[in-house]
């Protein structure tokens, strides 16, 4: 038998799912390489031999995306697997074209290919692009379930920046083991929310292997809720999906892949952040979802904001920091630390760009558009003393942190600063609480 030679493209998350569910154990492939893009210093790695599987005993190297075009050639790829998140649909067909160029086939794994399937009921929440309010949209409804004294555990899309044999599986139940984790400012981010609140939240490599260990949970689990990253669809069977959108960003739900994929397999949908987007933007976002999945249940949204400090913004000019992928790749204009500095009083936003250092200064190179909102770019060590630094030499009066977690805790910030809080906040009827309950009804869960 010829076996395919395959190239797998991503940025250490969906890449790696693809190959586990879908190429690990297939004699008739061959898997060649990673390509890894979207975040610093994940390329020149390899995937371990650990996790590849028995056809794999050398692992497979990772390549930078730059050279994609050669690796085709040089490894006389059949099919080059498109597996990230997040994308313009634009870029995924210039990225098409590169392939096809090439000459190999380009090819997106859909639903039925790599969804896992739990023994427990799963809910997944997802959303059309990162930055739109998944985290507490997940927190709402995991809140609802733990009223109700059922055991829920999350489990977040990856984010394996570091050794991936030890990110094989991941539990966090408390802030300790954040650090025993040694996560990253964008991990804690999104695991620090829901341990505070006293839920645990799994991660890691293998999702098979991780929801089997989530479903075995030391404390119990009576549900699965998938906490969605970027705009990708569930790694795992959902029994309910749920969609956020942003009208800050109206039209981008039809434009992004594979956020659209979320529109249209959602059995219901969250318009959020209704209580700072402009009317117009809600407007498109309805027609939107009237236009391709118009039997979704609709809940609508707000993110209302509130900080620990008001009087370190009132009248001050202040550094607003934001979520580091929502400004980068996200492209938001307008976070939770703008909005607030607006509503406290701020005399104005500090433009950070003089006094960025290191990394940071490469960080507005690719991603010019961020503006003066300062992302909070953690992923190794240098960034967190490149981030430091930038921040307390900037000249502002104080600082506005807008990210979900307590960056004072992993950075020294010797400035006046004030957190900013925010949660989902139904709007009228259907509530998340109407979906819930009905999916408890429908599900025999009491």
């Amino acid at each position: 038998m010829t076996r395919k030679n395959i190239l797998i493209i991503g940025a250490a998350g969906r890449d790696f799912h693809n190959f586990n569910t879908y190429f690990r154990d297939r004699e008739e492939y061959r898997v060649l390489a990673f390509t890894a893009a979207q975040i610093p210093d994940i390329d020149g790695r390899k995937y371990p031999a650990e996790l590849a599987g028995s056809l794999y005993p050398d692992g497979i190297p990772i390549y930078a995306e730059e050279e994609l075009s050669r690796l085709i050639v040089e490894f006389d790829i059949k099919t080059c697997i498109f597996s990230y998140s997040d994308l313009p649909y634009q870029r995924v067909m210039n990225l098409s074209a590169v392939v096809n160029a090439a000459g190999a086939n380009f090819t997106l794994l859909g639903t039925n290919d790599t969804m896992i399937k739990s023994s427990l009921p799963v809910i997944s929440v997802c959303a059309v692009r990162t930055g739109c309010g998944k985290s507490q949209t997940s927190r709402r409804v995991i809140e609802i379930l733990m009223k109700r004294g059922l055991k829920v555990v999350a489990i977040r899309h990856p984010m394996p920046y570091g050794d991936l044999v030890a990110q094989k599986v991941q539990r966090f139940a408390t802030v300790e083991d954040l650090h025993k984790h040694k996560c990253t400012i964008e991990e804690m981010e999104e695991y620090e929310p829901h341990v505070v609140r006293g839920n645990v939240i799994y991660s890691g490599v293998d999702y098979e292997a991780i929801v089997r260990a989530a479903e075995k949970d030391p404390d119990g689990c009576d549900i699965i809720l998938w906490d969605g990253g970027n705009n990708d669809f569930s790694f795992y069977k959902p029994d309910l999906t749920i969609g956020v959108l942003d009208p800050h960003r109206a039209g981008h739900e039809l434009s992004y892949y594979p956020g659209e994929v979320v529109l249209r397999t959602a059995d219901v949908l969250v318009i959020n952040k209704m209580d700072s987007a402009p009317p117009e933007g809600i407007q498109k976002v309805r027609e939107s979802i009237e236009a391709v999945n118009p039997g979704a249940v609709v809940i609508d949204g707000a993110s209302p904001i509130r900080v620990d400090k008001p009087e370190v913004i009132k009248g001050k000019k202040v550094l607003v920091v934001e979520d580091g992928p929502t400004l980068t790749h996200g492209e938001m204009k307008i976070g939770a630390g703008v909005v607030a500095a607006r509503k406290y009083g701020a005399s104005g936003l500090v433009d950070p760009r003089p006094f960025t250092v290191g990394k940071l200064s490469e960080t507005f190179e690719i991603y010019p558009e961020i503006g003066v909102l300062l992302p909070a770019m953690g992923y190794g060590e240098q960034q967190l003393k490149d981030l430091e630094t930038t921040i307390n030499t900037c000249d502002c009066d104080s600082v506005v942190i807008g990210t979900p977690i307590d960056l004072s805790r992993i950075i020294n910030i010797k400035k006046p600063f004030t957190r900013v809080y925010y949660d989902l906040q139904e709007i009228g009827k259907p509530d998340m609480e109407d979906v819930i309950n009905e999916f408890l009804r429908k599900n025999e869960i009491s």
